[in-house]
């Protein structure tokens, strides 16, 4: 990476701690840096060019669509503008304003239209986020920030939700393990990303039936 490479990737560090300074717990600057370190990781056993992959992630929830309003445009758009502002090339701009575009899970029927190498990694480094006990930890954080039930026995998941009703739902936070979190693991990319989200699914796994357990009385 070039000298200026490396000061446009302290400049964007910079640039989303200040933009996320007051966000949700789970999609706050230490969610973006924890997944800029695992698609570090991650990029080391890959053919991908690190500086896409460094802005990619550090940009890809810089306006996440569940914060504006179901808004899709908003992240690409506040990224692109700071990128120019800092004189990336423009081929870079276009390849991480895709990335953004379509890093996102969007339920279990959407296609997703663009790939690249760089992508890949970015999406698992996001995923991995996802899962395990911190994935866990985030879950139940956004559902009580939307007022979510925890549980009701009554409200079975929807695997088969469009990407409009996955986009608004309001089930129970334990039917988006179902929804969403347990697909994770068979989503990877990466042969880094398949072995690091085995062993957090395994972790899922155990906490649904400890909490099963617990409340149904029997344990």
């Amino acid at each position: 990476m070039t000298s200026s490479q490396k000061e446009n990737i302290q400049k964007t560090i910079a640039f989303v701690q200040k933009t996320l300074a007051n966000a949700e717990g789970g999609h706050d600057w230490f969610h973006i840096e924890r997944v800029y370190k695992n698609a570090l990781l991650i990029a080391k056993d890959e053919n991908v060019d690190v500086f896409i992959v460094s802005l990619g992630a550090l940009l890809h929830d810089i306006a996440d669509a569940k914060f504006h309003d179901g808004d899709e445009t908003v992240g690409p758009k506040v990224a692109c503008h700071f990128l120019e502002s800092i004189a990336v090339a423009e081929t870079d701009i276009v390849h991480v304003e895709n990335i953004i575009k379509h890093i996102s899970f969007k339920g279990g029927n959407f296609t997703q239209q663009f790939t690249s190498p760089e992508l890949d990694v970015i999406q698992d480094a996001d995923r991995l986020d996802a899962i395990g006990a911190i994935g866990i930890a985030r879950t139940f954080n956004y559902g009580g920030f939307k007022n979510h039930k925890i549980y009701d026995p009554a409200i079975a998941p929807n695997l088969n939700m469009t990407k409009e009703e996955y986009k608004k739902s309001t089930a129970p936070t334990i039917n988006h393990f179902y929804e969403k979190l347990l697909l994770l693991k068979d989503t990877m990319n990466t042969q880094t990303g398949q072995k690091i989200a085995a062993q957090r699914h395994a972790f899922m796994e155990q906490f649904l039936n400890q909490f099963y357990d617990e409340w149904n009385g029997l344990a």
